[in-house]
């Protein structure tokens, strides 16, 4: 079974910038899908951006396009969010999801295609 830790989240102005990063421990399958998720206070649960582990584009929401970047480091298998022209809606908390995926390698960012969790960090955008 595959664990996953969240990393890069804290402050930034409007304009700004953050990565975060998710890196999984444990088991890893061949291929998964992973997706970023975020959570802002009173507000559902929203798909950023999706990418499979080994090759393939990427999925974005429309609200993040074209300021975010996801993106693969194949020697770690770690899987990063790259945040610019950050605005005040970008608050929230973010969270990155895998799920198994044999042979997919496009991948979309549905909550419920998704069982495994990390625990989410805190992104503020504010002046």
């Amino acid at each position: 079974q595959v664990q996953l830790a969240e990393s890069g989240g804290g402050s930034a102005q409007p304009g700004g910038s953050l990565r975060l990063s998710c890196s999984p421990s444990g088991y890893i399958y061949e291929n998964y899908c992973v997706a970023w998720f975020r959570q802002a206070p009173g507000k559902a649960r929203e798909g950023v951006a999706a990418i499979a582990s080994t090759y393939g584009g990427p999925y974005y929401a429309d609200s993040v396009k074209p300021r975010f970047t996801i993106s693969r480091d194949e020697g770690t298998n770690t899987i990063h969010l790259q945040m610019n022209d950050l605005k005040a809606e970008d608050t929230g908390t973010y969270y990155c999801a895998a799920e198994p995926r044999p042979g997919q390698h496009y991948c979309r960012a549905v909550e419920a295609g998704y069982r495994t969790w990390g625990q989410g960090t805190q992104v503020t955008v504010s002046s």
